[in-house]
């Protein structure tokens, strides 16, 4: 039990750059809080068949943390609970080694019937903040989903899925966003399309032509190149796209 612990600490420290400290993971996380409280108590007596105690457990361990982790859902090693507020795991859920969920995460049901009607998550994955995962679905080993996405088909390993309904973005567009992204100083993962959100639509727009110009502005400064012109192609989109000159231009 202590060596399970210690390694749920370790992995705070690993994906959380704010926490400082031991003592202060123990008693500040309250996403490590539900997982021992969940995997020490309510799962083992729900498996032992002491239904309503667990039950009950689990029911005071939500008052405690805002998280909600039913006792039959079977949680992996080394989760990662970020904030974790407003989490909702059902009974017949799975979650993978090594997962990630930021909070307002659903693993939730679409059904009133018995038996598996929770999905099942993959290892490696990593669920975005408000992500609404539905029905007895398949996450796949390392995907990623996207925050606010809602779920209801599997996500293939490794994909992206984003959106509501959640699509599966292909990994060369993900990829050049994120990369445009980052040379404006930000990160896209959590912008995502499909919400009828004029903004995000945008921003999207924004990416995709800015990679465009890049695109074609290299090709030029390849064909000037060949022609015997000196180009300082690189500093020429840097400066294109440099983040404190936007700044300033809007103030």
């Amino acid at each position: 039990m202590f060596d399970r612990l210690r390694e749920d600490i370790r992995v705070v420290f690993d994906r959380d750059p704010a926490a400082r400290t031991t003592w202060e993971v123990l008693t500040c996380y309250p996403g490590l809080h539900a997982l021992v409280w969940h995997r020490v108590a309510t799962h083992r007596l729900w498996t032992s068949g002491f239904c309503w105690l667990a039950r009950w457990l689990a029911h005071w361990s939500r008052w405690v943390t805002g998280i909600e982790i039913h006792p039959g859902a079977t949680i992996g090693r080394r989760v990662f609970i970020d904030h974790g507020m407003g989490i909702v795991i059902g009974e017949t859920a799975e979650v993978g080694d090594d997962t990630t969920l930021y909070h307002a995460v659903t693993l939730g049901g679409t059904s009133w019937n018995k038996g598996k009607r929770h999905p099942t998550v993959g290892k490696a994955v990593v669920i975005g903040a408000g992500a609404k995962l539905l029905g007895p679905i398949m996450v796949g080993d390392g995907a990623r989903i996207g925050s606010n996405a809602v779920v209801i088909k599997d996500v293939p390993p490794g994909a992206t899925a984003v959106g509501i309904p959640a699509r599966v973005v292909a990994d060369d567009e993900h990829a050049r966003r994120e990369a445009q992204a980052t040379k404006l100083g930000f990160s896209a993962y959590a912008v995502t399309r499909g919400l009828e959100d004029p903004v995000a639509e945008a921003i999207h727009k924004l990416l995709d032509h800015a990679s465009a110009v890049d695109e074609r502005f290299a090709q030029l400064v390849e064909q000037l190149r060949r022609g015997g012109v000196e180009c300082e192609a690189d500093k020429a989109v840097g400066n294109a796209f440099d983040v404190d000159k936007i700044n300033k231009m809007l103030e």
